[in-house]
Formats: structure tokens, C-alpha cells, sequence
């Protein structure tokens, strides 16, 4: 760390020699469970599927992973290999790659079953979906055993490349896609004006939870859940399936006039 730099809370940098440091500066440190992974060259498979330290051991080794090669580049059978376990087994204890990365970072919900549950039913556009959406992920976010985690993940990304685009690509991945998919973006438009649309939700979502758990502005802090779900969620349900200005990459181009035959 040179001179003037703050220590990050959440993602260190990798180390210098490139040896990977299981649990090393991500929020929460190490998973609970054993100190140390199995050693290099174990063969895959050679866990038993009861034994008591496999689970820890497939989190310990998610956790490393995640943070050398970030979301995108982690991969199940390369956490299971640092694992020392068969694949099969990483999808026996925790199912999918999100639900993984949530044990991983010590987040207690799988984000996209969240939304899906709080959205499922709704008809995007329809009156109070945007405070619903807004009302939703600020209760969540402000719950017991997940907001020090929150903290924890956003001050990395702020502070930690590393950490900026493995939250990025989680973002990107699990929750926007989900948004996208559960209020029809990617039915109704282009893939870029879907992907556009969730974006600029983003904007909002991310930025309401910046200024109201890491900067603490007292406007944004001392307003109720219900306020402030009632001031932005317009703009959200604006972003989602309101007329805004789309960029000319992303807005779908229009049709030539047909020619009108002669009289």
C-alpha cells in the first residue's frame, strides 16, 4: 500500500507473487469452518459428500476465486478444483453460481429469488410498482445481517478495482438481468435497450443506497423507507417503461415510410 492510501474494508488487491489468499479482504474475511483449503494438487472428488468440512471448504475456495478472477471468470469447476471436490458437489451444497457467491460474501439471500418473489404478480407500469421496487430492496438492504454486508461490498467497489468489477458483474448478472426479465425489458425492446433501461434503475437504486448507508446525507438518511420510496420510485418506474431519451446506439431504428403507390 503506497503512501496516502486507505486499506480497503471489502477486496484487497491481489498479491504480488500471485498466490491466491482464500478469503483475503473480502467483506466478513474468511467463511466460517476450517483455517486452510486442501492442498495444491488434491485430487478432485477426493471429499466425501458428508464430510462436515467440504462445504466450508467449497465457500473458502469460492471466496478466493471470486476475488482473482471475478464473477465472469470464476468459474464452478475451477472453485471446485480449488476445492479439491467433484463439481456435483458445488452444485449439491449451494445449487447455483449466485446462490454461491451469496454464501461466498456472506450474503444471507440469493438477490434474484428476492426480486422474483417481490415482483412476481405485478404488472410493470401499473400504479406504485416503481415504490414497491424501491420499498423492497431499502427494507432488504436495512435488514439484520445484511446491510454491514452491503457496506462492506459497495466501499470495496468504491475504493478496489478487483472489487469493482466482480460487483459489477454480479450486478450486471443477477440482479439486472433479473429486473429486466421480470418487468418484460426483454420482450418489449432491443437487448441494448433492455440492458439500457435496467442500467439507469441501477443509477438510482445505487445511488440511494451510496448516499443513505456509506455517505450518510442527513436529507437521505432521515427520510422513511416509505418516503423515499414515494419520491423515487417514479423515476424508476420512468426508467423502466416510461418514454426517456435513449441513446442513438441503443434506441431501435425506425422504419422507412412506405412508398405511396402512384394515383
Amino acid at each position: 500500500m503506497t503512501s496516502g492510501e486507505l486499506p480497503t474494508p471489502g477486496l484487497a488487491e491481489r498479491p504480488a507473487r500471485g498466490r491466491r489468499a482464500a478469503g483475503r479482504g473480502v467483506p466478513g474475511g474468511r467463511p466460517p469452518g476450517p483455517a486452510d483449503p486442501p492442498a495444491r494438487g488434491r485430487r478432485a472428488g477426493g471429499r466425501r459428500a458428508g464430510d462436515s468440512r467440504t462445504r466450508e471448504a467449497i465457500g473458502e475456495a469460492a471466496r478466493a476465486q471470486f476475488a482473482d478472477h471475478g464473477y465472469h471468470g470464476a468459474t464452478i469447476r475451477g472453485i471446485a478444483a480449488a476445492a479439491g471436490v467433484d463439481p456435483a458437489l458445488v452444485h449439491h451444497y449451494y445449487g447455483t453460481k449466485e446462490a454461491l457467491f451469496a454464501a461466498a460474501m456472506r450474503i444471507p439471500v440469493v438477490p434474484s429469488e428476492v426480486l422474483t418473489a417481490a415482483l412476481s404478480g405485478r404488472e410493470p407500469g401499473g400504479p406504485g410498482f416503481g415504490a414497491h421496487l424501491v420499498r423492497t430492496a431499502l427494507t432488504l438492504w436495512e435488514s439484520d445481517g445484511i446491510k454491514e454486508t452491503l457496506l462492506g461490498l459497495v466501499r470495496s467497489a468504491v475504493t478496489s478495482e478487483q472489487a469493482s468489477v466482480m460487483l459489477r458483474e454480479f450486478i450486471s448478472d443477477s440482479i439486472l438481468s433479473t429486473v429486466a426479465r421480470l418487468t418484460g425489458l426483454d420482450q418489449k425492446g432491443s437487448p441494448a435497450e433492455a440492458e439500457y433501461r435496467a442500467a439507469m434503475v441501477a443509477t438510482q437504486m445505487l445511488g440511494l443506497a451510496l448516499t443513505r448507508l456509506v455517505l450518510g446525507l442527513p436529507a437521505v438518511t432521515g427520510a422513511s423507507v416509505d418516503e423515499l420510496a414515494a419520491t423515487v420510485g417514479p423515476s424508476v418506474e420512468r426508467y423502466l417503461t416510461g418514454d426517456i431519451e435513449l441513446p442513438p446506439r441503443v434506441a431501435r431504428p425506425k422504419r422507412p415510410a412506405r412508398p405511396r403507390g402512384n394515383a
